[in-house]
């Protein structure tokens, strides 16, 4: 074994407590370079989304404040910036709870029932703590540096406009690293519900008994431990209940004019420490991992939002692509008597539809493919793909023996013509429209048949058409363009 350099890896184990340090040193850096691993892919995740996003002008219109949440899920990872938003029912002192936190009034607060009225952020910027009496602590997010922390104020959570405020707490609960739920004595059970509902978010929730100060102590440690062991045991542990008094009101000996002493309550220096501390344990030990995490989270929800209406509107495109196709095909047998040119413009047609939808569902695919895709659905489509080539042969020659005989007939010949013709582009029409649609589905599973298989997926989409339907309404369709086409000069 060589000499002369030391083993990073080597424990003194001569001494218990410096191998216990050791391997809690250990462990500590590798769940720190787990922790930036995480955040690291996270942000090459989301970086990616937002610059692939598959999305035409039509498609982002009404859109923008998804695709803008998106971009600032990236900005808050660039930034690495940490949320803390505050719930809790109105007159818990939630905004007195944040103004002292920042040392500074910037939430409006005061005697009125419910003063914020909608959601409000400002920066807290946390400073190392260097004594004892230290009032500020810097956090970093297991060595990612310095980290800016948003505090966010909510409206009350039993205020007027249940609906309005039901979405922005759940909208800014998905966007928090951390929550902080305000009460102000025994949990009443409008605020146990709201609590078990923002558990359900799987973020770390801090539970604040604020407003102390306005309690003996024997009272105060009374609610508390009722609060700990019978209200929320079920969602939160001892560790995660802080005791606080953001605007406690302290007695002041004053002189009276006449010069009897008395006392008046006057406000007194904010009681938030623990908090602060049981702020910093938490970001300290997993912040990097929650505010990679919950990032990911909340833009996973977001771009299936963004997938969804994308569908939506590319399904209502590939809709009128395909009863485009549908009646071009129709209109193009319905006025070609010749057997053969019928056969191949059904074909034509049909692989035109096919290659138009792949282009609106961005997937690339040759006229090869589109004839080859083309191919294995009519093979597959069995029955209604054999219905039209009958249809076609058949009435093809039945028109054209129509239409040679109109100058003997005098032009009598042409009205059986004509229903002979809507009735064979009605069926072609038919089975064009099955194509369009099983293409549609192959399209937006990405070009593929999925583990069913390209015949259970043709088999659903033609046991779910309506055939008369769609029979009916290219005959009106068809019959109102070849009036329009016989009355023309």
């Amino acid at each position: 074994m060589m000499s002369g350099f030391p083993n990073p890896y080597a424990f003194d184990h001569s001494d218990p407590d410096a191998l216990e340090a050791e391997l809690e040193q250990t462990i500590q850096d590798f769940e720190q370079m787990q922790a930036e691993l995480g955040y690291q892919q996270a942000h090459s995740s989301l970086q990616h989304l937002v610059q692939k996003l598959d999305l035409s002008p039509r498609e982002r219109a009404g859109l923008e404040a998804e695709i803008h949440s998106l971009q600032s899920m990236l900005d808050k990872l660039e930034k690495q910036v940490v949320h803390i938003a505050v719930f809790g029912m109105v007159s818990r002192g939630k905004s007195s709870l944040l103004n002292a936190l920042l040392g500074q009034s910037v939430f409006a607060t005061g005697p009125v029932h419910g003063v914020t009225q909608q959601s409000q952020q400002a920066s807290w910027f946390v400073e190392q703590e260097t004594g004892e009496d230290a009032d500020t602590i810097r956090v970093s997010l297991q060595g990612v540096g310095q980290s800016r922390i948003e505090l966010i104020d909510t409206p009350g959570i039993d205020e007027v406009d249940g609906e309005v405020r039901e979405r922005l707490a759940r909208q800014i609960a998905q966007q928090a690293d951390l929550i902080l739920f305000v009460i102000a004595g025994d949990i009443t059970k409008v605020e146990f519900e709201a609590l078990a509902a923002l558990r359900q978010a799987s973020k770390p929730i801090l539970l604040v008994f604020n407003k102390v100060d306005q309690y003996p102590e024997a009272d105060r440690n009374a609610i508390y431990e009722k609060i700990r062991d019978e209200r929320v045991r079920e969602l939160l542990s001892a560790d995660e209940i802080v005791m606080a008094s953001a605007a406690p009101l302290v007695a002041q000996a004053i002189q009276y004019p006449d010069g009897r002493l008395g006392a008046e309550l006057v406000p007194g220096p904010p009681q938030v420490q623990d908090l602060k501390l049981k702020i910093l344990e938490v970001l300290e030990r997993e912040g990097k991992s929650l505010v990679a995490l919950n990032t990911m989270l909340y833009a996973d929800d977001i771009n299936e939002q963004l997938i969804e209406r994308k569908m939506q509107i590319r399904d209502r495109s590939a809709n009128q692509i395909i009863w485009r196709g549908v009646m071009a095909k129709a209109v193009a047998i319905a006025l070609n008597p010749v057997t053969v040119v019928d056969v191949l413009s059904s074909a034509a047609i049909d692989i035109a539809m096919i290659l138009t939808l792949s282009k609106l569902y961005g997937i690339s695919m040759t006229q090869k493919g589109a004839v080859d895709l083309l191919r294995k659905i009519a093979l597959t489509m069995g029955g209604v793909g054999a219905t039209e080539l009958l249809t076609t042969l058949g009435l093809s020659s039945l028109k054209g023996l129509l239409s040679m005989a109109a100058p003997a007939t005098g032009g009598a010949s042409l009205l059986p013509y004509v229903s002979v013709a809507v009735s064979q582009a009605a069926v072609a029409g038919v089975s064009s429209y099955g194509i369009g649609e099983v293409t549609k589905r192959y399209l937006v599973n990405g070009a593929s048949w999925g583990p069913q298989g390209p015949k259970t997926v043709v088999n659903e989409i033609l046991s779910s058409l309506d055939q008369t339907t769609i029979l009916n309404r290219i005959k009106t369709e068809l019959q109102d363009k070849l009036q329009i086409t016989h009355s023309s000069p």
